[in-house]
């Protein structure tokens, strides 16, 4: 009775006794049952999807009625869900690279200035062994390590069964933020075919199934061609399949195999083209940043998004309501259908940046809004 009351009482804030400690990410993921809940629950499967010819379709209003489960930047400017391809000649520092990434996650540490978001990290160290694995560790870091921060020095291939290990560890670590893949080559099936575009398109796309299904991050480490293209990323080894698969790339750079400078570039379908410009320190095999030559964009303030974040805050952490309501509280004058697709546009956003999680709700009188407030 009590839940019921909760569901079908009006739009208020809630007291402060009510109070709550800062959330985890684990409780941000218990929060997001009720995403893309947009109909009633399907109960006899349409009989149109037995049917070959049959292809299921979106409307634009369905899409704009629907709110996803949003996808946070896992490192803020420079690394999202998804699944990349970090690539460069050989024994230029890309393992090391790789490996000061799953350090700045594992720990939380930000990685040259931009905020990550914690969580367990998984490295597939497969052209190394613990020996050199321990030494590499303790010459960047020291010897006080994390739990978070996993090894492996060997796995099955993508087509016999390494989906189905990533699977497991990740059952095990739930707050799995980053699995880093070093390299390619070892993962790759044995088929006489397998530089062919289609099995290059297919080995990146088995694995970006992972990454749409999760909020995590797949690093591919992966080598350049001796040939210069004018469009560095052409230079990736193999077929246009992988990078056309891929979520996007990250491609290291040296003019000079000796010289200590470096470039990033960075592509991506989330995100904006950048180019970093680092300094690689040989006393503790990390890379610094020296110059960010692309400035990172972001969205102007949004008045909605920015009043409906002060609706909640550590003293009045939840609202709930009908967008009706929700429109007459913050003084809107979009109607209540517009207001609910915007915040359903704006869902990642208003977290990412306001600390607010907007969540749909159902109960029998019918769609309701949830705002959480989850910063610290």
């Amino acid at each position: 009775m009590e839940a019921k009351e909760k569901m079908t009482a009006g739009a208020v804030s809630v007291a402060a006794d009510t109070k709550q400690s800062p959330l985890s990410t684990a409780d941000i993921i218990a929060e997001l049952g009720d995403f893309c809940n947009t109909g009633e629950e399907e109960i006899f499967v349409d009989p149109r999807k037995l049917d070959p010819r049959y292809i299921e379709t979106h409307t634009m209003q369905d899409l704009l009625d629907t709110a996803f489960v949003p996808r946070l930047p896992i490192i803020e400017g420079f690394l999202y869900p998804g699944t990349y391809l970090i690539a460069g000649s050989p024994k230029i520092g890309k393992s090391f690279l790789v490996t000061q990434i799953g350090y700045s996650i594992a720990t939380g540490t930000p990685l040259w200035g931009m905020p990550v978001q914690r969580g367990s990290v998984l490295y597939l160290a497969l052209e190394d062994d613990c020996p050199r694995l321990q030494r590499r560790i303790s010459r960047m870091f020291g010897v006080e390590g994390t739990p978070d921060f996993h090894f492996a020095t060997q796995a099955r291939s993508v087509e016999n069964g390494l989906m189905q290990q990533l699977e497991g560890f990740i059952r095990e670590h739930a707050d799995t933020r980053l699995i880093i893949i070093d390299t390619l080559q070892k993962v790759r099936g044995d088929e006489s075919e397998k530089y062919s575009y289609a099995n290059d398109y297919q080995i990146i796309a088995s694995l970006k199934a992972l990454t749409d299904s999760m909020p995590i991050a797949i690093m591919i480490v992966h080598h350049t061609r001796k040939q210069d293209a004018e469009d560095k990323f052409d230079t990736i080894s193999g077929t246009t399949g992988l990078l056309g698969a891929a979520d996007g790339a990250v491609l290291l750079r040296k003019e000079k195999r000796t010289s200590p400078e470096a470039t990033l570039d960075v592509v991506g379908r989330d995100q904006q083209d950048l180019r970093f410009k680092l300094l690689f320190r040989y006393e503790s095999c990390t890379f610094d940043l020296t110059e960010t030559e692309t400035e990172l964009w972001k969205d102007p303030p949004d008045p909605l998004l920015e009043a409906v974040a002060a609706l909640v805050n550590e003293d009045a952490p939840l609202w709930e309501g009908t967008a009706t309501e929700l429109a007459m509280r913050i003084g809107s004058q979009l109607p209540p259908n517009h207001l609910s697709r915007k915040l359903n546009v704006n869902v990642s956003r208003l977290l990412s940046e306001y600390g607010v999680l907007c969540t749909p709700q159902r109960s029998h009188e019918g769609r309701r809004i949830r705002l959480l407030y989850m910063k610290a």
